[in-house]
């Protein structure tokens, strides 16, 4: 018997959450700031910032570094995540999951700390394009924990916030959909320990796609 739906708009987050970047993207944090011979983070602390905007994530990683040099931080990164990116995959079971939402008729978006050139590869590198109904990114409005990107992602569908849903493995994720007024789920699989995601009340936290999947199945 199908269940009927609680959800009509499933937001999710990209890396660390559908994508298995977490260790990539906290390397390149790393890598940019030994360029350009600064404090390198910690694998927590570089792994901590994802999630966030280009620039907030940098800032937040090497927060003694002179302002007028963070876009030289920022090429630096993107140079040694674009030489890399070919790497990275979906996590199991991330492609089955997306298509029993469809058939289902969520909507399912994507609200992304990346860039949208970073999002649009992405999505073309794991074959994804065309498979979401929308997106946001983090350079096309604010970044999290801002609401902003699943305010905008609700009137582009007319979905309102009790039947919205955003699924992320960062407290950011989760705090954004705090300030959205909208449910959450958390992934433990990701950026974030998940001992993190208490205070943000999270309908449940999965911890790994098959577990996620079923959730969505049982409860979306």
């Amino acid at each position: 018997m199908t269940r009927p739906r609680r959800f009509d708009l499933i937001a999710f987050d990209w890396d660390g959450t559908l994508f298995d970047s977490t260790a990539l993207i906290a390397r390149c944090i790393q890598d940019a700031c030994r360029d350009l011979d600064v404090a390198v983070p910690s694998d927590v602390d570089a792994a901590y910032v994802i999630g966030l905007g280009l620039t907030d994530a940098l800032r937040h990683a090497a927060p003694g570094l002179a302002p007028e040099r963070y876009p030289d931080l920022g090429r630096r990164y993107r140079h040694h995540y674009f030489a890399r990116q070919h790497e990275l995959v979906l996590f199991e079971g991330t492609l089955a999951m997306l298509r029993a939402l469809k058939q289902r008729n969520h909507w399912i978006a994507v609200a992304t700390g990346k860039s949208r050139r970073g999002l649009d590869e992405a999505l073309a590198t794991s074959q994804l394009t065309g498979v979401f109904d929308s997106s946001r990114t983090a350079d096309e409005t604010a970044s999290k924990p801002h609401p902003q990107m699943l305010l905008e992602l609700m009137r582009e569908f007319g979905a309102d916030p009790e039947r919205t849903l955003m699924i992320g493995d960062t407290t950011h994720d989760l705090q954004m959909a705090r300030n959205a007024g909208v449910a959450g789920v958390g992934v433990a699989f990701g950026a974030h320990g998940f001992e993190t995601f208490a205070e943000f009340a999270p309908l449940t936290v999965a911890h790994n796609t098959e577990e996620l999947h079923r959730w969505l199945l049982e409860h979306g």
